[in-house]
């Protein structure tokens, strides 16, 4: 099995060119994280069931994988993502002639909870965007990251691989490679270009110390700056901030498409501004706060505009 997995992943790479993240989350969810916890990546499981061979891999092996996964906890979600990495996995497995069909195929995913993304308020936002310190090169790059997730709403990905040939400051427009190589390009506004133009002409050259030339976030080593590394500042600015949600990278990104579809931007320009390919994925975002429902309300309903004014004559 670890040597059919390892021409599956030379496969992504080479030809699929998945980012380094998919992979990572395929190696966990087809392998399984030895280090710490319960096993629960299938091959782990298929161990533990005595099954030494992929063809002997049936529905009913994956239905037991599946209530495996349910006993031990694991949320909906993300048993939906490992099975949707066990499906691919088998149908390189069937074109490569390995197995002649997909066991996976017909087993559905479990049916997800539907729970609506959490953001931060303007306010929130205003109050993280203000804590870094400017006079540091690390405050200034912190600043434009920050500035620049919120401002277009990239991926964490997107954003540790963007590279100084993507951006162009002048027309405020940054090309951006998203999920399945796709391009597009997003816009940002003037605060998000004036912080990351001061970052660019100060704070970057003092990281620049490693031999990394093409990277616009650079770590304290002069490196390209990585996720978690990210995600730990987020954090810390939070608490900075005296912000009580937790904050993580694509928080950022609920609060841009949250944001923008509050400020009442089309639903189909947020769609191409976050690189969803299908609008069902953005369309979990036209949730409002209660203050622009009622303004909306308000607006458009002709009886509730004739209460309304009638209340302010009084």
């Amino acid at each position: 099995m670890q040597e059919v997995f390892d021409r599956y992943l030379n496969y992504l790479n080479a030809e699929r060119n998945v980012s380094p993240y998919t992979i990572r989350n395929y190696t966990s969810d087809l392998v399984g994280n030895y280090q710490r916890g319960t096993a629960k990546g299938f091959f782990q499981f298929l161990k533990l069931e005595k099954i030494n061979a992929l063809n002997q891999v049936d529905r009913h092996v994956m239905r037991g994988y599946l209530a495996y996964l349910a006993e031990q906890g694991i949320v909906r979600a993300s048993i939906s993502r490992k099975l949707s990495a066990i499906r691919s996995f088998f149908r390189y497995l069937v074109r490569e002639g390995i197995l002649d069909s997909n066991p996976v195929e017909q087993v559905t995913s479990p049916k997800q909870d539907r729970r609506l993304p959490t953001f931060l308020t303007v306010e929130e936002t205003v109050k993280l965007l203000k804590v870094p310190d400017l006079s540091t090169s690390g405050g200034q790059r912190d600043r434009a990251l920050m500035e620049l997730v919120y401002a277009a709403g990239l991926r964490i990905s997107e954003l540790v691989g963007l590279n100084l040939e993507q951006v162009n400051l002048e027309t405020r427009e940054i090309r951006v490679w998203g999920k399945g190589s796709r391009e597009r390009v997003v816009l940002i506004g003037k605060p998000a270009a004036a912080a990351l133009k001061t970052y660019l002409s100060r704070g970057r050259k003092q990281l620049q110390v490693g031999k990394e030339k093409n990277a616009v976030f650079l770590g304290q080593s002069g490196e390209r700056i990585i996720g978690r590394t990210v995600q730990k500042m987020l954090g810390t600015y939070a608490r900075h901030a005296g912000i009580k949600k937790r904050v993580y990278p694509h928080l950022l990104r609920h609060t841009f498409a949250t944001h923008m579809l509050d400020g009442g931007a089309d639903l189909r320009v947020v769609q191409e501004l976050l690189g969803h390919a299908n609008l069902a994925t953005t369309q979990i975002y036209t949730h409002v706060t209660q203050s622009q429902a009622r303004k909306v309300y308000l607006a458009a309903h002709p009886m509730a505009r004739t209460k309304e004014k009638e209340r302010e004559d009084r």
